[in-house]
């Protein structure tokens, strides 16, 4: 190693000082390469006493390489103590200072000018160290919780590094989370471990924690809420890549290769088996304000949620918005802003902290609980959770907060974040708006305890509306525990289209508002449940947002089409109504040209109309032949050409290799046209004008040969997917035996066969055995 020692006599200070940095630069670059490379000097701790102490001042180290090397020594388990746990108490404060500065200074990238304490402790082994110290002494929890505090703090600047060198270590991961017990430095061992599992390749799994339901049952309320951040990324299905990797193509062919169930699965399953869990959970996410903890805790807490929620900018947001509240702020911050420099308790302090600051502490804590319960929601253990979080009445908890912190109005000084503003998706207000939304979607959607949205006169109107129309009541509705549902003078879905009505235009609320909603129709059609909302005005107020707004989002548009398609189907008086509404020609080609701008948005929609068209031409009763002649809607999907032309587009837009979940529904809508077109024995004459139409445009085969290929993927796709087999047979009201028939009768190979796709396509353009690739 080319060390340059002092000169032999006196020298110039100037030649001096660089002549140290020349040796301190030699020695840095060494280490940096060696490091990179894994050969020749890998440690600072392989540097002499000597040589370190005559550098460190000059080069500014701060005396950490020595302090390192004395803790690198002191690795073994006959060391002493006390004297370790002293060594790391003077390393700490140096990286503490750099970790606020970093965050302070919204997260510049780390430098070695800019952080050059951070940037020594690494460069010297300081990682290493620590983490060999943490494992060695797991049981000395004074130590080895220092160690992982040092960590969180030089994770903070040198984050993407660190965490991936750390999560290299499963060991270490997880004999991490039995540090969590320490309540001192439990958000710093929280937030490591989170920023760890952020990075690691691979998922870890719950079961492996040394006794976790041990260590679950040890969180009081308020570190079962932050635990929940960690417990996001167990259960959670990793993200499978760029967009062309969310085909149905690929995520089939995944499928095949993991038979079982998934790290993420088996992490749900094992959360479940806690006792208790979920019934904290419920607690927690119901909780109104006045029940969280007192003033005292939580002014510690905020000493370190700089480590927690955006980290500094969270702490400026909170501070912002206590110098509005005049009368407490001059007390509260000056007191946590001292003790947070000194980091001395003053235990006498008992001040009332500002109302909004405590909204804002339960927001966090319930945004983190509901989204655990939305993911185990819509997993494989649905119904146990289901049955739990119905049990620990959570919607009937969730309605009682709906107006004072679910959607309470916002005030002039609403928090937010730094750098945002209170319309952005990052508040922290609008992201529990949101995840309440997802919940209540993910709660609704084709389970029978939907009906727990309702308060108990709102479940006997939908037992009168179905007397008054002389059909049987539905049995979920007869079979709802009373003591379960929402309580007030209204329930959650109708506190819902409330708010919903008076949403902005511009709101990005509207769409998740609109797929809540949706969710509580979706599944066997019941006209009592359409009754009820369009008694309400829904109807009504989606088509305002379609037509006189002339709504230009595809993403609320889509979620418009399909819960009006819910809506409407099957049901006159919906028809009725939006004729009423859609009473000129030119609302209705507005209408149109909404519905023609993106069928991929609005093939629900057109499948609802063409079903709903089927069952009324059947009927012979007068109210319905009355709407029949006179709905303008029903009068455009009545010709042949319209019904063609939706079917010839509906099948030119999507292709094998690019299905996806999204876009999927519009091969289904036009096997839905065809199905019906079956049972009135035109399907021959639909495959014939397909024919005419594709040399017309002058793509012959091209259509024909595109439908085979899709059919082909749909047996492949639906027949091993009992639940997708069942929502396509509850949506369409069409036995899912009558869709294997149909499908299978299009594909026939026989070119004699009138209802076989081949026998319309001209042998010169014949192209249907292709191998389905992702290319």
């Amino acid at each position: 190693m080319a060390v340059v020692g002092p000169g032999p006599g006196p020298a110039p200070a100037e030649p001096d000082r660089c002549g140290a940095q020349r040796a301190t630069a030699n020695i840095l670059t060494q280490l940096r390469r060696a490091q990179l490379s894994g050969r020749g000097l890998t440690r600072g701790t392989q540097i002499t006493e000597a040589l370190l102490k005559e550098r460190d001042k000059q080069a500014k180290w701060n005396g950490i390489p020595l302090l390192l090397q004395k803790l690198y020594e002191n690795s073994h388990p006959n060391s002493d103590f006390s004297q370790c746990q002293s060594i790391l108490k003077e390393i700490s404060p140096l990286l503490s200072m750099e970790a606020m500065a970093f965050v302070t200074e919204e997260r510049k990238s780390a430098q070695e000018s800019t952080f050059p304490n951070t940037y020594t402790f690494d460069l010297f082994g300081g990682v290493d160290v620590s983490d060999v110290w943490v494992l060695l002494y797991g049981m000395l929890y004074l130590v080895s919780v220092t160690c992982c505090s040092c960590l969180f703090l030089f994770s903070f600047v040198q984050t993407e590094g660190v965490t991936k060198r750390l999560a290299e270590r499963n060991d270490f991961v997880l004999f991490l989370f039995t540090l969590m017990t320490n309540k001192k430095t439990f958000l710093q061992t929280a937030t490591l471990i989170e920023d760890i599992l952020g990075v690691k390749k691979e998922m870890i799994q719950l079961e492996d924690i040394p006794s976790l339901s041990s260590l679950v049952s040890s969180f009081d309320q308020q570190q079962l809420a932050n635990f929940c951040r960690i417990l996001a990324v167990t259960i959670s299905e990793l993200d499978t890549g760029s967009d062309d990797k969310h085909t149905l193509l690929a995520k089939n062919a995944q499928q095949k290769k993991n038979l079982g169930p998934s790290r993420a699965e088996i992490n749900q399953a094992t959360l479940l088996n806690i006792p208790g869990f979920i019934e904290r959970l419920c607690k927690l996410a119901t909780r109104k304000v006045s029940e969280t903890a007192g003033a005292s805790s939580f002014l510690q807490e905020l000493e370190e949620w700089y480590t927690w929620l955006d980290n500094a900018l969270v702490i400026d947001a909170l501070m912002r918005v206590a110098d509005e509240e005049t009368e407490q702020s001059s007390t509260v911050f000056p007191v946590m802003r001292a003790r947070y420099e000194s980091g001395l308790a003053n235990t006498s302090t008992r001040n009332q902290l500002p109302q909004s600051m405590k909204i804002m502490h339960e927001i966090m804590y319930k945004l983190e609980v509901l989204y655990v319960l939305c993911v185990l929601l819509m997993g494989r253990q649905r119904n146990q959770v289901h049955k739990m979080i119905a049990e620990f009445r959570l919607i009937p908890g969730l309605n009682n907060l709906f107006d004072k912190l679910i959607w309470r109005k916002h005030s002039a000084s609403a928090l937010v974040l730094h750098g945002h503003n209170q319309n952005c998706d990052c508040s922290p207000d609008i992201t529990l708006k949101i995840q309440f939304l997802r919940l209540l979607q993910s709660f609704s959607d084709h389970h029978e305890n939907k009906y727990l949205l309702l308060n108990s006169q709102e479940l006997n109107e939908l037992s009168a509306i179905s007397l008054k129309a002389n059909i049987p009541e539905v049995e979920a509705v007869v079979n709802t525990d009373r003591n379960l549902v929402c309580d007030g003078k209204r329930g959650l879905l109708t506190r819902l289209l409330q708010v919903m009505k008076k949403e902005p235009a511009e709101s990005s609320f509207r769409f998740w508002q609109a797929r809540a909603v949706e969710s509580f129709l979706r599944g066997a059609t019941s006209y009592a449940d359409q009754m009820f909302l369009l008694k309400r005005g829904l109807l009504e107020h989606i088509l305002y947002c379609i037509v006189d707004s002339e709504c230009k989002s595809r993403d609320v548009l889509q979620s418009y089409f399909d819960l009006l398609g819910e809506l409407m189907k099957f049901n006159i008086d919906a028809f009725k109504r939006f004729n009423k509404y859609i009473n000129t020609d030119e609302k209705f080609q507005i209408f149109l040209n909404q519905i023609n701008s993106s069928l991929v948005d609005s093939n629900m929609l057109v499948r609802c109309i063409t079903l709903s068209l089927d069952r009324f031409e059947s009927q012979s009763d007068i109210k319905v032949a009355e709407v029949l002649s006179e709905c303008r809607l029903l009068s455009y999907m009545s010709q042949m050409s319209m019904r063609m032309s939706f079917l010839f587009r509906l099948i030119n837009i999507i292709h094998v290799q690019t299905l996806t979940q999204e876009n999927v529904s519009c091969l289904n809508t036009s096997l839905v046209i065809l199905m019906l077109a079956r049972r009135k024995d035109k399907l021959p004459f639909y495959l014939r004008t397909l024919q005419e139409m594709e040399y017309t445009k002058k793509y012959p085969g091209f259509i024909l040969n595109n439908f085979h290929s899709l059919l082909r993927f749909w047996q492949q796709h639906y027949l091993n997917k009992d639940k997708d087999s069942t929502c396509l047979e509850n949506s369409s009201c069409i036995s899912f035996s009558y869709w294997k028939e149909t499908v299978s009768i299009l594909l026939s190979p026989d070119r004699t066969s009138p209802c076989a796709i081949v026998s319309y396509i001209d042998e010169a353009y014949m192209d249907i055995d292709r191998e389905f690739t992702e290319e």
